[in-house]
């Protein structure tokens, strides 16, 4: 059977049109990939609208709303502590009408809770106060760079010191904004904001601990760590206040004692 090359080359003149059917293109991996990639950025914006659902999700209102949602968690952990310390008070009462313990025993359990710090410790106290420096701060001493914005804001490191210090002055109990430390708790900021036991706190930060005031005074200003940070409060203005408070009332902790990430030594 004839095809039109073969007409052309031989000089006929096709009567109409071939009579099979036209022959089949080759396979072509470029066209299934680029159908796929296609496929694919289609997905994407689907997802993207879904999530979006008709909103810019880079805008400052969703970043509000995360913040809002931080604070509400906040918020609840701090009801569930009160409501765990309530509940765990009322248990206290109801051990100590009759659990057949001794009264040595009930003696050095009492001691251990004070050590582990979850009952309530009185003595006298000095409260340290952080803050962050002005924003439109500037170099008040001459010598010094402008600020960069990572020079004007509390960081861990900073709390970590002060906390340090204080244990290392022998301080009996430690209590930071309104809550207690115990051996398991960890002094953690995240951008300008404290995270300690599932709550979150904006300075400035209080830390209070009852001891000796002038050891715990002297430990301070012993501390390299807070002489570092002493500089940054003369050059930028980053806050820093020392108060004798006479005689206060820690409380206990009243948050949970399970270990998450260590096991006891058996």
């Amino acid at each position: 059977m004839s095809n039109s090359a073969d007409s052309n080359a031989t000089g006929s003149t096709p009567s109409g049109p071939p009579s099979g059917p036209a022959p089949r293109r080759g396979f072509r991996p470029v066209r299934i990939l680029t159908v796929g990639v296609f496929a694919l950025a289609g997905l994407l914006f689907f997802t993207s609208f879904n999530t979006a659902k008709g909103t810019d999700i880079r805008s400052d209102d969703n970043l509000l709303k995360l913040s809002d949602l931080i604070q509400e968690r906040s918020r609840k952990n701090k009801e569930l502590d009160e409501s765990n310390a309530s509940t765990r008070d009322g248990n206290e009462k109801l051990a100590e009408r009759d659990d057949g313990s001794t009264k040595a025993q009930d003696d050095k359990l009492t001691g251990l809770e004070k050590d582990a710090g979850t009952r309530k410790l009185t003595g006298r106290a000095i409260t340290v106060t952080l803050n962050d420096a002005p924003p439109n701060a500037t170099a008040k001493l001459p010598g010094y760079p402008e600020p960069q914005p990572d020079y004007l804001v509390i960081h861990q490191q900073d709390l970590q010191a002060v906390v340090n210090a204080l244990w290392q002055s022998g301080a009996r109990g430690i209590k930071v904004m309104d809550q207690r430390l115990i051996s398991t708790s960890a002094v953690r900021c995240v951008g300008n904001t404290l995270i300690l036991q599932g709550r979150v706190y904006s300075p400035p930060y209080k830390i209070q601990a009852v001891g000796d005031p002038a050891k715990m005074q002297q430990a301070l200003a012993d501390s390299e760590a807070i002489q570092n940070y002493m500089v940054y409060v003369n050059v930028y203005g980053l806050g820093w206040k020392v108060t004798e408070d006479g005689t206060v009332t820690l409380p206990g902790y009243s948050g949970t004692v399970d270990l998450h990430y260590a096991k006891p030594v058996k």
